[in-house]
């Protein structure tokens, strides 16, 4: 560089990246590496840095994806503790996250030259003793090598292992043909990455050229092919910069000139800035040329567009290709190359690889897991339970074990696609039931492996475990004591709440007499001796309710008014006559708690199950004082408890309720279930166990095995909640108030429709008895006046009595009102004429 450098190829090695990188900077010098590949070097902080093959970003973004292809959560990764180690690692972490995977253990060794066997010797066996069993190898090539000779020692490439190496072990496979025969035993069935370069004629010339160059004694692999196009990306670089006018001239950095080289070997001073640095590095991001590895050109974060890379296997002495990734599509059998055309698709029903052969020579995709301390059995923690023992019994002086959710563990346990051994622990005094949420803890502190038993999955528990997919369902009840409801004299009534009956009847009165008020004047039905309108007004309000009433109404207001209110009626009929049928019909029971809400609203003091979530539930969620709570510890003590008066309710889960309910039917479930939930199995967190007994459960279920076992120990069943539902709530008014607020409506409008037509006649028709009164009139003697007019009787017109005759002639009747007359004036004289004789 003392000789005037215009651009880097280099370094191997991120570490010696990261320094000169910094004095590229200084100096204005582009540095490019196919080699030193480390994530974090970034071209903010190193802007003359340029990263000619894809870095390890894209690599570990492979390896997460292949990792969550096989179905994998966790990985253990082994790699050299220099920067690209490190970062690399860090970066595979980010990537695992994504994908809802993680990496459980780092094992750190010393970068290379300085790893010793012992130093490897000592991570492996770590390793051995837990759970995970996918390896992710990054280191360098030597580190490499000696950690698969070790793993190979220690038993480690046997079946159930996975190991995928990054990019080194493909450039062994690639560099060294044949392996020799103790590396090739050594790695067999790891799968390792390899950059992928598109096949052309150009590119097998090339490597035809270069078996004849160096005697076919050292093969190349795709970092040569990239070593290759860098260098092509520099000269096109350059001339590209003289064609544009540059020149190669170097300007003195005075910020160098104080640093000399005695006593370091640095002469510092002696280095110059390259001017036009900028341009050539701005002309090698703007490269667009077609190399030995396919077409090359910087995207704007300036890696290489398309990344991709091989999935190879080694197999035998040599290894076979499995698949490929690309930042494209994702995993593939198809070359990526014919997949940059097509849209993008990343779903997991298009990712694709072909069959690995793993370590140990199987071709089943491995488990990827071991139970931790092999060998060792699972300690399984059940409860101790005093009471309702159909869910789980541990029989007295035996080691049996046996209930409802004992035969559904050992039924998920068979389904699973390996051994389980393990061994049932009691946890509780045998006096109480003990406290769930302690038991579900014991499993954070290392007593139990896992906890069986009727444990409710809820949000405390699942900070401290992992839990399966319920195998029943379960939530809060309500429970209290009811009593029968028989027929009596008066249960005609019970239909509607008081309220309604009174609106329904003051509604009746009211439309009646709207429409006594329309059709006054005009209809002769409606005219009478005052007692004989009220009978009229009554009678004509309440048979309406039989659609039996006899008058006619001839008004239109009357008549609208009158059909809104036939509707209402009808409903109101209709409504009546179901709920009375079933009132008759079912059985009734009643308590005055109706649900939850009600029993929170009230200051009775409320019975939980001891152990139960129930009470944290109560008080923390609802708010209920612990003062009104009452532990008990057994249906027995429920229903004395209830009985006795000295709780109002209790509140527990539902299983639990039905058994209570089978054997004591003089309590019921009032209300709806208040919380959703389960019950589950409890594992430690992250435990692949509890993922693959969630499968089994669901697999249980849909073959019907867990009804079955269900049938068998809950088979004693409770009065159903349909069948306990106590009240058939009563019809009250607000389930018809949309209807009494139209027919009210239509009520109004027409008496305000009615006096508006009357006042304006009455205005029209006695203005002169207004006017000869004239302005001392009082307001009472003009009201009296009004109402005068508004009671006298409208004759009808000729048509309308022609229309009345008809009607009465359709009844039988004939009448002429001419014979009529004169019959009675003979009959008026005739009496005269006897009077006068007598007289």
């Amino acid at each position: 560089m003392e000789t005037d450098t215009v651009a880097i190829i280099g370094p191997q090695s991120a570490v010696m990246a990261h320094v000169l990188s910094t004095l590229a900077n200084e100096l204005q010098v582009p540095l490019l590496s196919f080699t030193a590949l480390d994530p974090s070097l970034s071209p903010l902080q190193y802007p003359f840095f340029v990263q000619t093959a894809p870095n390890d970003e894209f690599q570990m973004a492979a390896i997460s994806e292949m990792v969550s292809y096989f179905g994998w959560t966790e990985v253990i990764t082994v790699f050299s503790d220099d920067d690209q180690g490190r970062n690399g690692v860090i970066t595979l972490g980010d990537k695992l996250a994504d994908r809802r995977c993680r990496i459980s253990y780092k094992a750190a060794l010393p970068p290379d030259p300085m790893a010793k066997r012992s130093d490897v010797l000592r991570e492996l066996r770590k390793i051995q003793k837990m759970e995970s069993r996918i390896m992710v190898l990054h280191t360098d090539m030597e580190t490499g090598l000696l950690v698969f000779e070790v793993a190979k020692s220690l038993g480690m490439m046997q079946k159930g292992y996975v190991w995928i190496a990054s990019t080194w072990l493909s450039t062994v496979l690639d560099s060294t043909s044949p392996l020799k025969p103790e590396i090739a035993n050594s790695i067999q069935g790891a799968v390792t990455l390899r950059p992928h370069t598109p096949d052309s004629k150009r590119k097998r010339d090339f490597i035809s050229r270069w078996n004849r160059l160096s005697n076919s004694t050292i093969g190349l692999n795709p970092y040569g092919l990239y070593a290759y196009d860098t260098v092509w990306m520099i000269a096109h670089a350059v001339r590209l910069l003289l064609d544009q006018g540059g020149d190669i001239s170097f300007s003195n950095d005075t910020r160098l000139n104080g640093y000399s080289g005695t006593g370091s070997g640095l002469n510092l001073s002696a280095l110059n800035t390259f001017d036009g640095g900028k341009q050539l590095l701005k002309n090698i991001l703007e490269t667009n040329m077609t190399g030995l590895t396919g077409h090359v050109q910087f995207n704007q974060e300036r890696s290489l567009i398309n990344p991709s890379y091989d999935i190879i296997n080694a197999v035998g002495t040599g290894h076979r290709l499995v698949g490929y990734w690309s930042n494209h599509t994702g995993l593939s059998i198809v070359p990526p190359e014919t997949l940059y055309s097509k849209k993008p698709n990343r779903s997991s029903s298009n990712q694709h690889l072909n069959n690995v052969v793993w370590p140990g020579g199987e071709t089943a995709r491995p488990r990827g897991w071991v139970f931790p301390n092999n060998g060792r059995e699972l300690r399984i923690g059940i409860p101790r339970r005093v009471s309702y023992r159909d869910f789980v019994l541990l029989v007295n002086g035996t080691d049996k074990v046996q209930g409802y959710c004992i035969d559904v563990f050992l039924a998920a346990i068979k389904l699973l696609p390996y051994a389980l051994p393990y061994r049932f622990i009691p946890f509780g005094d045998g006096h109480k039931n003990p406290s769930y949420y302690e038991f579900v803890s014991k499993i954070k502190s290392g007593v139990f492996d896992g906890v069986v038993g009727d444990i409710a999955i809820v949000t405390n528990r699942t900070r401290i475990a992992d839990f399966t997919l319920p195998y029943i369902e379960s939530g809060l009840v309500v429970v209290a004591p009811v009593k029968k409801i028989s027929s009596s004299a008066w249960s005609f009534f019970r239909p509607f709440t008081p309220l309604m009956w009174a609106v329904t009847a003051a509604f009746f009165l009211i439309v009646g007499s709207v429409v006594w008020i329309v059709e006054h004047r005009r209809n002769d039905e409606f005219r009478g001796p005052p007692n004989q309108q009220l009978i009229t007004i009554f009678w004509f309000s309440f048979s309406t309710m039989f659609f039996a009433h006899r008058e006619n109404v001839v008004s239109t207001l009357g008549r609208l008014v009158l059909i809104i209110w036939l509707f209402v009626v009808l409903i109101i009929n209709s409504s009546y006559t179901a709920s009375l049928t079933s009132f008759l019909t079912v059985e009734q029971l009643s308590s005055p708690i109706k649900g939850i809400d009600s029993l929170i609203g009230s200051n009775e003091r409320i019975g939980f199950q001891v152990g139960s979530f129930a009470a944290g539930y109560l008080r923390e969620e609802l708010n209920i004082p612990k003062s009104r709570l009452v532990p008990l510890g057994s249906p027995e003590e429920y229903a004395l408890a209830l009985e006795n008066r000295r709780v109002a309710a209790l509140i527990d889960e539902r299983p639990y309720v039905d058994l209570f309910l089978s054997d004591h039917c003089e309590f019921s479930i009032r209300g709806q279930e208040f919380t959703k939930g389960g019950w589950g199995f409890a594992f430690p967190r992250d435990s692949p166990l509890a993922i693959d007994m969630s499968t089994a459960i669901l697999a249980l279920s849909e073959n019907g095995e867990l009804q079955k076992i269900r049938d068998r120990w809950l088979s004693k069943r409770a009065r159903s909640s349909d069948n306990n539902e106590s009240d058939i709530k009563q019809l009250d008014l607000k389930s018809f108030w949309g209807l009494f607020l139209i027919c009210g409506i239509a009520c109004m409008l027409a008496l305000l429709v009615y006096f508006w037509l009357m006042f304006r006649q009455f205005n029209r028709q006695r203005p002169e008895e207004l006017d000869s009164a004239g302005p001392a009139i009082s307001r009472s003697a003009r009201l009296q006046t009004f109402l005068s007019f508004v009671d006298e009787k409208v004759e009808r017109s000729k048509s309308s009595s022609k229309r009345k005759r008809e009607s009465m002639s359709r009844n039988g009747y004939h009448i002429d009102d001419e014979r009529t007359q004169r019959s009675g004036r003979m009959e008026r004289s005739l009496s005269q004429e006897r009077q006068s004789g007598d007289t």
